[in-house]
């Protein structure tokens, strides 16, 4: 008589947590591409460039000198003095090394953070459109989010008026991203400080500043981060950033932080009992990606603009979408609203973004990413960190396949 397995029960915390959409969306492009089927996948968020060389021969001397060993929990000496002095240079922000965490991703630094704060029911206020990460990690480490809606005709900026509506006794955080994952959104020092002036009434919330795409922006205008703009919110504000984007090191798994050296404290506690200290090797090319050659930074996003404007000019150009050019990341986010109500050549009504993705990847054999994935369903997302001659030709499969809708 064979034993019957025991029944797999999973944890009630991960109620509703999935792959996220945009994952689900890169699948089905790799598998289609399996196929043999031609699909441009503009779903993830990744750099096409290749690691500047000189980030790579630090990682290099860094394995040749043999600093393979454990590191420190909260980061290596000489990447928290190099993250120290990027937030000096940069931000005009001083901060000592142990209000300063490494973590593996900047996505680990999130959740170190809500882990080490957030009591079952706490809230945590969320501007959408959100990358849609955000969402899952509050709720897996016990949270409420609450989303407050944007528009794009401001710029997807938050309204101050939403955001004291939002605030209730239970808010522990504002989650600020800007750039903005999808929308690009970003903020004057006047328009920061109007956004987040109701926090002035508030002091038990917090705000958690995903600073990200810092160095990927097109507008005049210098990058401004919370706790510079907003001085008398500093001890209350978790500034987040990593190197990822800006100087495509992605696989390389590297984000830091800097706060409160309560709140670091309890984020380095947290992480020692998850990950412990970030990969030795990545840290070492970090320190040579914040303190080496910046030149590279610009050569990048001077390519992210060009392709920006390549897309928006063709998107706009198609009736039924309307794609304002963002002020930074690289992502364009255009509304395709004007396509709601039209049909496909096999008969089917579009209705939603998910619809007009679906009908993109099954017609055109071009992969977005709906915009019910981040709070706007009216939307869809195309990463520009893709090779021009994919977006051009992504662009045209657009073009064509929207004119074949009646």
């Amino acid at each position: 008589m064979s034993a019957v397995p025991p029944a797999f029960r999973r944890a009630a915390r991960l109620d509703g947590i999935e792959v996220s959409l945009i994952v689900q969306i890169s699948e089905k492009a790799r598998e289609a591409r399996q196929r043999g089927e031609p699909v441009i996948g503009l779903g993830t968020g990744e750099p096409d460039f290749d690691t500047p060389q000189h980030i790579k021969d630090a990682a290099a001397a860094a394995m040749a000198a043999g600093d393979t060993r454990y590191p420190p929990t909260a980061g290596t000496a000489a990447l928290r003095a190099a993250v120290a002095e990027k937030f000096r240079r940069e931000n005009g922000l001083d901060y000592a090394a142990d209000q300063i965490i490494v973590s593996t991703g900047a996505k680990q630094v999130l959740f170190n953070a809500f882990f080490a704060t957030l009591e079952p029911g706490d809230e945590v206020i969320i501007p959408a459109p959100y990358w849609t990460s955000y969402l899952d990690i509050v709720r897996v480490c016990g949270g409420v989010p609450v989303i407050v809606d944007t528009r794009a005709e401001d710029g997807f900026r938050l309204d101050p008026e939403a955001l004291r509506a939002a605030i209730t006794p239970r808010t522990r955080w504002l989650l600020l991203n800007a750039p903005g994952n999808p929308s690009g959104a970003t903020y004057t020092t006047a328009e920061l400080r109007a956004a987040l002036a109701p926090l002035a009434d508030h002091p038990q919330v917090w705000v958690l500043s995903d600073d990200i795409y810092e160095h990927i922006r097109f507008t005049d205008g210098p990058f401004v981060t919370t706790a510079a703009a907003v001085p008398e919110l500093r001890d209350r504000t978790l500034t987040l950033n990593g190197v990822s984007k800006a100087y495509a090191m992605t696989g390389w798994r590297i984000g830091y932080a800097a706060g409160p050296k309560p709140l670091i404290g309890a984020m380095i506690a947290a992480q020692g009992q998850s990950t412990s200290g970030a990969c030795s090797i990545a840290q070492a090319a970090s320190v040579a990606a914040l303190t080496g050659p910046q030149d590279c930074v610009g050569e990048m996003v001077a390519v992210y603009r060009q392709r920006r404007d390549l897309v928006c000019a063709a998107l706009n150009a198609v009736p039924g979408l309307s794609c304002p050019p963002p002020g930074g990341a690289f992502y364009v986010f255009p509304s395709c609203a004007g396509l709601f109500g039209r049909r496909t050549p096999a008969g089917a009504t579009l209705t939603s973004a998910m619809d007009v993705a679906t009908y993109l990847l099954e017609s055109a054999h071009v992969a977005v990413v709906p915009g019910e994935a981040f709070g706007a369903p009216e939307h869809f997302r195309i990463s520009t960190a893709s090779a021009t001659a994919d977006l051009q030709e992504a662009c045209r499969r657009i073009a064509a396949a929207c004119a074949a809708l009646s």
